[in-house]
């Protein structure tokens, strides 16, 4: 929740302004938030003492009408102040006011910068969620992997553990490059993914970039075979707001189509490598490709803000270059060339969906 909407819903809700179902709505968070809670707290004290000095205020203000009245009927009398003495009589007579008015401005201010700040740490490092699926009931094909069984010259089989985790993952080049989130690839000692078809294949991580969330895999199994054409370009400068994107994804068993728009052009907290948007995601689309409409992959989804429906961060696609810069400089020699032409321009969507779907896999391991 913005913290200025916060406040205003506590104003709200001390003044009484909010309907049933809205004070029922926002009486379940204070139980449930420990901040918002004392929120309401401080803010009933610093309205009940402002009521209080505007009572003593409003009978201070009665007193002084009355002495008016009495002192122009001449039943008392009183001497008339002027200059620097009516300064100084006015400066005595108001200057506890002035300063009970001030410390409690201050005190207003304090308390509510001290909240905000705490809240907003609060909500900054709790409400990030990364969109890795953690996989409780693995089918039996899961277990049964196509991939998990390596015959040597002696013709014994090796069986490899099943999964824990499941996310998304891309080709940027079809002998096997894939892309996908870092915080992906540190959940897993054993990595497969695969394909639309049911196909699982073992993988390696090449590297991975923490800053940038963006790691490298590398399909390393025989029975896979090199992709040609990749239909989508990999964009190189920053995107519009507002631009509408879409994006493909493995939150269920079954590959998921997703649509939004830009809605930042930065990512959580001001992060530049990083873009905001607008799309429904869930856990397991970590990893995905975001597309604009011209099918130029734009993005990779990584993490969303759980306590805001639809705010959703994903890294920016000119990261993938500078990844391939720095595996260079880490001393791999692998040629890995990215598409550079959209296959996707000028297709409607459904078509774009059905060119795309064979080369976004579904990264799973443990």
């Amino acid at each position: 929740m913005d913290e200025l909407l916060l406040i205003e819903a506590v104003e709200r809700y001390l003044k009484g302004e909010m309907t049933p179902k809205e004070k029922t709505f926002f009486e379940e968070i204070r139980k449930n938030n420990p901040a918002i809670d004392q929120m309401v707290v401080e803010h009933t004290f610093l309205y009940h003492e402002l009521e209080k000095q505007a009572n003593i205020k409003a009978f201070k203000h009665t007193l002084y009408e009355v002495e008016n009245k009495l002192t122009e009927e001449g039943i008392i009398s009183k001497a008339q102040l002027s200059g620097k003495a009516k300064v100084v009589f006015l400066w005595k007579r108001y200057k506890r006011n002035i300063a009970v008015a001030a410390s409690i401005a201050g005190l207003v201010s304090l308390v509510t910068t001290g909240l905000i700040i705490s809240y907003n740490n609060k909500v900054g490092k709790n409400s990030i969620t990364e969109l890795v699926s953690e996989i409780k009931d693995t089918k039996k094909k899961v277990a049964q992997l196509q991939g998990s069984v390596t015959a040597s010259n002696n013709n014994t089989i090796k069986k490899n553990p099943v999964p824990g985790f499941r996310a998304t993952g891309f080709l940027i080049d079809g002998k096997g490059y894939i892309v996908t989130n870092a915080h992906v690839v540190n959940r897993m000692k054993t990595i497969y993914v695969e394909n639309n078809k049911g196909e699982f294949f073992s993988a390696v991580a090449v590297f991975t970039d923490p800053q940038t969330d963006l790691a490298l895999l590398k399909i390393n199994d025989t029975a896979y075979k090199t992709m040609y054409n990749l239909p989508y370009s990999i964009n190189k400068t920053n995107s519009n707001l507002g631009e509408q994107i879409f994006t493909l994804g493995y939150p269920r068993n079954e590959i998921v189509y997703g649509e939004g728009y830009l809605s930042a052009k930065s990512g959580n907290e001001g992060d530049s490598t990083a873009y905001q948007v607008s799309v429904s995601v869930n856990p397991g689309n970590s990893g995905g490709p975001v597309l604009n409409k011209k099918g130029e992959i734009i993005g990779i989804i990584t993490s969303k803000n759980s306590t805001a429906d639809g705010v959703v961060f994903a890294a920016k696609s000119k990261n993938i270059y500078k990844l391939l810069e720095a595996v260079k400089k880490a001393g791999d020699t692998s040629t890995i060339k990215l598409p550079v032409n959209s296959g996707l321009k000028g297709l409607d969507r459904e078509q774009q969906i059905k060119k795309m779907e064979d080369f976004v896999f579904m990264v799973v391991g443990n």
